[in-house]
């Protein structure tokens, strides 16, 4: 019996030393897997996580001059919209990350930001002018810069983004044909491309308003003229972005802004009636537009 045991022991020994190999093993390839896991996870976390940017826009209240109290409201009503533009736009960055090509921001946000920018603050020019001298350059205020460190910055604001107020191809007001476009014009072969990129169609704001009081006529015109030129710009915009984007690219680019532009319009259209008379209900299901091709 005493010599069993000592070949006994050994047998224990050999078995518990392959146990105890085979656990350490099994903890290797655990922590090895957590820890690829752990890595994947942090750079797809940190590729969420990272910030998209922020838009900044120059300060067009303190440029203004004096501004006469019968057009103080209106005045404050605009310099607010734009500081909701601003936060729409913001919205939208981070809503649409990794969406489009290189050029989606400009396309998609920052082109349309300046579109409503330029409307907003001609209708601030205009209200000051009624009673008072009307400011001239503000327009220049109207183009945003993407900062991409995360915050913005006041020196990329008051530039105003040169760059993009300079290029005549961004430009999103009435004069967006530009010189290159120009001779396209009239080239048949063009024309014809036009046609098949299709035309924007909205529905008609006006013959669904009420009564129009007389001291709200003028400032109705007004926006029923703006939502037409709204329009125009869209087509322009449809035929100058022809293969840009992917294939939401004219809904997230040109209808989708265009909507929030005739929201806004029609809105104050429905104020307007409202000061003195009743108030329209509903027009905003006016406000979307359609693409026929």
């Amino acid at each position: 019996m005493s010599r069993a045991l000592p070949k006994y022991n050994k047998r224990r020994v050999v078995v518990i030393g392959a146990a105890a190999a085979l656990a350490l093993t099994g903890a290797v390839v655990v922590n090895s897997a957590l820890a690829g896991e752990s890595k994947s996870s942090g750079a797809t976390n940190a590729q969420t996580l990272a910030s998209p940017g922020t838009i900044a826009c120059p300060d067009v209240a303190s440029q203004l001059p004096a501004i006469p109290a019968t057009a103080q409201a209106e005045v404050d009503r605009n310099l607010a919209l734009l500081q909701t533009q601003i936060a729409e736009a913001n919205k939208r960055l981070v809503d649409t990350v990794g969406q489009g090509g290189a050029n989606f921001v400009q396309n998609a946000i920052l082109g349309p930001l300046k579109d409503k920018r330029v409307s907003t603050i001609d209708r601030i020019a205009i209200s000051i002018g009624r009673k008072g001298t009307k400011p001239q350059g503000l327009d220049a205020l109207a183009g945003c810069a993407l900062n991409t460190g995360g915050a913005a910055n006041a020196g990329g604001a008051a530039n105003g983004n040169a760059g993009n107020a300079g290029n005549a191809g961004n430009n999103a007001n009435t004069g967006n044909n530009n010189a290159g476009n120009a001779g396209n014009a009239g080239n048949a072969g063009n024309a014809g491309n036009a046609g098949a990129v299709g035309t924007i169609t909205c529905p008609d704001v006006a013959s669904q308003l009420p009564a129009i009081p007389a001291t709200a006529q003028a400032e109705v015109d007004r926006n029923l003229a703006l939502l037409q030129t709204q329009i125009n710009e869209a087509n322009t915009r449809l035929q100058n972005t022809v293969g840009q984007g992917g294939a939401n690219f004219v809904q997230n680019a040109i209808l989708g802004p265009l909507k929030d532009k005739r929201v806004s319009t029609i809105d104050r259209i429905a104020i307007s009636i409202g000061r003195k008379g009743t108030k329209p209900q509903g027009l905003d299901a006016l406000a979307a537009c359609t693409l026929n091709k």
